[in-house]
């Protein structure tokens, strides 16, 4: 807890007592001055007063003895008086203390009184006296002078001084009274300032309490609202300030999960630099990016960042510019955009930078480039021979008959070819953009392949390569698949197979169950498949053999058909194939 002294109920309280305080002294000392001038004037007034009287007994009555008797029962106990003549002499004396010829002779000496004898007006005046009551002490007496008149003339003066004894014990009570009321005065005001400031501080302490409330993140807490005056008015702009940041908290923290969501959901790296160069924040796909990068490095540095992009940041922080550059880092094809990021006031915080994979869409452009060659070669050439036989043919060019048949023979292989390249490259469109219709049905598998293998028993004989069909399920084994298309890739396959293998050759055809799959294998001892090119086998127009002529090739469409056909099946293929050994096709089909 806060010291009293620190807290706003302190302050006030303190401020407040301060001001009563100075206003109290203020107020005292006021007091006390006005007080002894009050005192004095009284005294002065009675000491006019007495000696008035005293004059006019002196000048009205000659009885000595009376009249002293008179003026000794006027004057108080602290009162003293004597009668001078004109001649500076005292007559009669009315003091019963000590110092009374040097008291008297000091005041008829004093300058102040000369003029007494001439006038008619009283005269007032302080003088320091010797006391009379203390040897050697010396106080401030208010002496007056009066005139004695007779026949109105004046014969003399009456001196009456007053022992200051009387004012000071006077002026002590009143200073008593009055510190005891400024005490009274301080003690309540004190009491009061306490309570005052208590109850103002208490709700102000409330909104403290509060606001650490809020400032913890609590937002459905509030204020009590009684009072009607500012400090409930206050009260209520607290409650409303509570409820506008629990909703502007809401929204940015919906906008922040949206914000995220999107950067989780994007397929681009998103990577966001502060100023001195480090990530701040980093998506999923950049997380991924950056491990790659980081271990295509090899640890030559800790840094995850490759040095292009590292130059394109440096680039975009000291001259404030966008930039956006493709590059090909690790062989791995990206484009870069990297734009600043500003605060306010419109100075650099930071960069932003957007990294794309544009590797594989360059393979895809790739491939798209080398489809339209391989269909423009595919097609070109039976073109031009369609063309070529048919100008001679037209021409006349060819008088023997069994030539004439030759051509048309030729002309119409080609086209039949044309027919089959088209066909193919109208099912694998439909394949491929998801309208494969399968008929499938439940058929005795075993009887299916090795019906299909024996299908090329004959084509086999004639190229005296060996083909054969092994079989470890049971012939009631059943598959619910397309038989029509099942044969459309064995058939791929096998032939494929028996084209590359080498005289004396072998081919096998086998069926055996994995887990719950049926395992279909086609292999051979042909002369194999380059490793670098197995990836590529099952796309379109692809051949591993360069080199090889029409007459050993088909469309170049036949595997990428098969395995549209296979993944159709909810089934998998791949291929394995070593140069020079031989190469296996093998694919699933659920059982």
């Amino acid at each position: 807890m806060i010291k009293i002294w620190r807290s706003i109920v302190g302050k006030l309280w303190i401020t407040i007592l301060l001001l009563v305080s100075f206003v109290l002294f203020v107020f005292t000392v006021l007091m006390l001055e006005f007080l002894e001038d009050y005192h004095r004037e009284q005294a002065e007034k009675s000491l006019s007063q007495t000696a008035s009287t005293i004059a006019s007994i002196v000048d009205n009555y000659d009885l000595e003895q009376l009249t002293d008797e008179i003026i000794e029962e006027m004057l108080t106990e602290d009162t003293n008086a004597f009668l001078a003549s004109n001649e500076r002499e005292v007559v009669s004396s009315f003091q019963t203390a000590i110092n009374e010829e040097v008291i008297q002779n000091s005041i008829i000496k004093n300058k102040a009184f000369e003029k007494i004898y001439e006038s008619d007006e009283p005269i007032i005046d302080e003088m320091i006296l010797p006391s009379q009551t203390d040897d050697g002490k010396m106080e401030t007496y208010v002496v007056l002078s009066y005139p004695l008149k007779s026949d109105n003339k004046v014969h003399g003066a009456i001196f009456i001084y007053q022992n200051p004894k009387a004012l000071h014990e006077t002026s002590q009570e009143t200073t008593k009274i009055v510190f005891l009321s400024a005490f009274i005065a301080f003690v309540l005001t004190t009491f009061f300032a306490f309570f005052l400031s208590s109850r103002i501080t208490w709700p102000l302490r409330k909104m403290r309490e509060h606001a650490f409330e809020l400032a913890k993140g609590r937002f459905d807490e509030t204020l009590p609202t009684t009072q009607n005056d500012e400090i409930g008015q206050l009260a209520v702009a607290f409650n409303q300030m509570g409820r506008q940041l629990k909703h502007h908290l809401e929204v940015i923290n919906q906008e922040k999960e949206q914000l995220a969501s999107v950067l989780t959901s994007m397929t681009d790296s998103v990577i966001t630099f502060n100023r001195d160069r480090t990530i701040l924040l980093s998506n999923p796909p950049a997380d991924k990016l950056l491990q790659k990068w980081f271990i295509g490095k090899k640890g030559q540095n800790d840094s995850p960042i490759p040095k292009e992009v590292f130059e394109m940041l440096d680039h975009v922080l000291n001259f404030e510019d966008k930039l956006e550059e493709d590059l090909e880092i690790g062989g791995s094809y990206y484009r870069i955009t990297i734009s600043p990021l500003k605060n306010s006031e419109l100075s650099i915080r930071g960069a932003i930078a957007v990294i794309r994979d544009m590797t594989e869409q360059s393979r895809l452009e790739k491939l798209r480039s080398d489809f339209i060659a391989n269909v423009s070669h595919e097609l070109r050439t039976p073109i031009a021979m369609l063309q070529g036989y048919s100008e001679a043919l037209l021409d006349d060019v060819v008088s023997d008959e069994e030539e004439r048949s030759e051509m048309t023979r030729i002309i119409y292989d080609e086209s039949q070819r044309m027919g089959r390249l088209v066909n193919d490259l109208l099912d694998l469109a439909r394949m491929e953009s998801g309208y494969t219709n399968l008929y499938k049905d439940d058929v005795p598998v075993v009887q299916v392949i090795e019906r299909i293998t024996q299908k090329f028993t004959q084509v086999a004989k004639e190229r005296q390569v060996h083909l054969q069909f092994n079989t470890e399920l049971s012939e009631d084994v059943q598959i619910s698949m397309d038989e029509d298309r099942i044969e459309q890739v064995l058939t791929n396959l096998i032939d494929n197979a028996i084209r590359h293998t080498s005289k004396q050759g072998r081919v096998t055809v086998s069926l055996t169950q994995e887990l719950s799959y049926a395992k279909i294998q086609v292999s051979d001892t042909g002369e194999g498949i380059p490793q670098d090119d197995l990836p590529y086998v099952f796309e379109r127009f692809y051949k591993a053999d360069k080199a090889r002529t029409r007459s050993k090739g088909g469309t170049g469409l036949g595997l990428a058909i098969a395995k549209n056909i296979v993944e159709a099946h909810k089934g998998n293929i791949h291929v394995d194939s070593v140069v020079g050994e031989g190469t296996t096709f093998t694919f699933y089909l659920p059982l």
